[in-house]
């Protein structure tokens, strides 16, 4: 019997977890993506606690209306970029959450980079 989405994304997204850690140097950088959000947060895994976050619903990126969803995904990107740099973290670790480099996670990844985060 086929896996659903779901099922498979959980698969992906426990092998992932295996090999990637945060720590209080280098962090994670943790994606999610919704139907119609993406939110992405900084964690440290030592510790268990969320750095920083930004998502596509916080007020600089919702006020922007008509975009796209790649476009909204690159805004948080730049967002999470600057909210880091702010609290003097350059170096993270990448975590794509189980789905593919493609798409609204790619231009996150790409928008993060731009604004000075090295992954």
């Amino acid at each position: 019997m086929a896996l659903t989405k779901l099922e498979r994304r959980t698969r992906i997204r426990k092998r992932i977890r295996k090999k990637i850690t945060g720590t209080p140097e280098r962090p994670r950088l943790s994606v999610f993506r919704s139907n119609r959000h993406i939110y992405a947060q900084l964690i440290d895994d030592t510790r268990g606690v969320t750095l920083v976050a930004a998502c596509s619903r916080e007020k600089e990126v919702a006020d922007k209306k008509g975009i796209k969803k790649t476009e909204q995904a690159s805004l948080v990107g730049k967002l999470i970029a600057s909210k880091c740099l702010s609290k003097g973290i350059e170096k993270v670790v990448f975590d794509r959450g189980g789905y593919k480099y493609h798409g609204r996670v790619k231009s996150l990844a790409e928008a993060a980079r731009e604004g000075g985060l090295k992954f």
